[in-house]
């Protein structure tokens, strides 16, 4: 074999090594809300596109999210539905310093399957009515964030009691989506987002903001990041494009 032979066959065995092993390099691993699945993907999608390693998502409960990074689960960025569940992981010391932000907001709204009638949420006690024997989906009100924010809105309207024996408990906000969309609970509540996101479901009412406290969505990196790109794409979300993807998504931003 002549030396120019030699060369070549090493110069391809390089290329062999660092191309195809840089393509598939795993991006930062992002633990993210069950809500923010679309909003999420699409910055995902956006962030590879412009020349980076595509972040792994994984989407969630926030309370099963916050759970798995206590008990030792390694990732490099959480995005909670709620601030409660950020506290829990934060009084762990498990939050890089000076990275939690509030990422995006929403609203809580009431959704039913096609041609049922729409609920007056300002009058909780309509919903009551408007059930009758049906049943009403809703993510766990004792711990998931969107059934926690459903909990109160229901108890400061006054239809809390009356609603209660008839609420179907999802692991996470999708979850009670899919049980409306199924036809397997006539009324589900979840996030103005996800009612945007099921085509197969009708708005049926908007709970007021005075019914709940407010609904943020926090993010931080975490101290178990190992990811170099993790700053980098939770900066990105944070930027007008990232903020532009979550906005086009049905969510408040910033």
């Amino acid at each position: 074999m002549t030396a120019a032979m030699r060369f070549l066959f090493a110069l391809l065995a390089l290329v062999t090594i660092t191309g195809p092993a840089a393509a598939q390099k795993p991006g930062p691993l992002v633990l993210a809300a069950a809500s923010l699945q679309e909003a999420m993907t699409d910055a995902a999608d956006a962030w590879a596109k412009a020349g980076h390693a595509r972040p792994r998502l994984s989407f969630a409960a926030s309370s099963a999210l916050a759970r798995q990074i206590v008990a030792g689960g390694r990732a490099d960025l959480f995005a909670s539905a709620d601030s409660d569940w950020m506290d829990e992981v934060g009084k762990r010391g498990l939050i890089a310093p000076g990275t939690r932000v509030v990422l995006a907001r929403n609203r809580l709204v009431v959704v039913s399957r096609a041609g049922l009638p729409r609920v007056v949420a300002t009058k909780g006690a309509a919903l009551a009515r408007i059930l009758g024997g049906g049943a009403l989906a809703m993510a766990d009100p004792d711990s998931v964030p969107a059934g926690k924010y459903g909990r109160e809105a229901l108890t400061r309207l006054g239809a809390w009691d009356a609603v209660a024996p008839r609420v179907v408990r999802a692991e996470n906000v999708r979850a009670a989506l899919a049980l409306v969309e199924r036809g397997a609970a006539p009324y589900g509540i979840v996030y103005a987002t996800d009612a945007r996101a099921a085509p197969g479901v009708q708005l049926a009412g908007v709970f007021p903001t005075r019914s709940h406290a407010s609904i943020v969505y926090p993010i931080a990196r975490l101290r178990t990041a190992g990811d170099a790109e993790a700053e980098g794409f939770r900066r990105f979300l944070l930027s007008r494009a990232g903020q532009a993807i979550l906005a086009r998504r049905g969510f408040a931003t910033r």
